[in-house]
C-alpha cells in the first residue's frame, strides 16, 4: 500500500486532526486516512466550499473566529421587478 508523508503542517491543525481523531475515537493517522477519503472520493457535487467546511463542527478551523467581508457594492439594496 503507497504511503504518503506530509511535511510542514501547522501545529494548530496537527492538534485539530488529534482532537477530532479522539472524538471519533481512532488515530490520528487514520482520522487522516478518513479526511482525504471523505474530500477526494464524493462526487462534486456533494463537496462543500471552504467556507462551509470551516464553519462546519469538523473544519480544522473549528476554533477560529471566522469573519467574512463582501464588498459594500453586494450590500447595497436592488430593486427586483417581476
Amino acid at each position: 500500500m503507497p504511503q504518503l508523508l506530509v511535511r510542514n503542517v501547522d501545529e494548530f491543525v496537527v492538534n485539530n486532526l488529534r482532537r477530532r481523531a479522539a472524538l471519533h475515537g481512532v488515530s490520528a493517522e487514520e482520522e487522516h486516512r478518513r479526511i482525504l477519503r471523505e474530500a477526494l472520493l464524493r462526487p462534486d457535487a456533494c463537496r462543500q466550499t471552504l467556507i462551509e467546511f470551516l464553519l462546519t463542527d469538523d473544519g480544522v478551523a473549528a476554533a477560529v473566529e471566522l469573519e467574512i467581508d463582501r464588498p459594500r457594492s453586494t450590500e447595497a439594496a436592488r430593486d427586483i421587478s417581476w
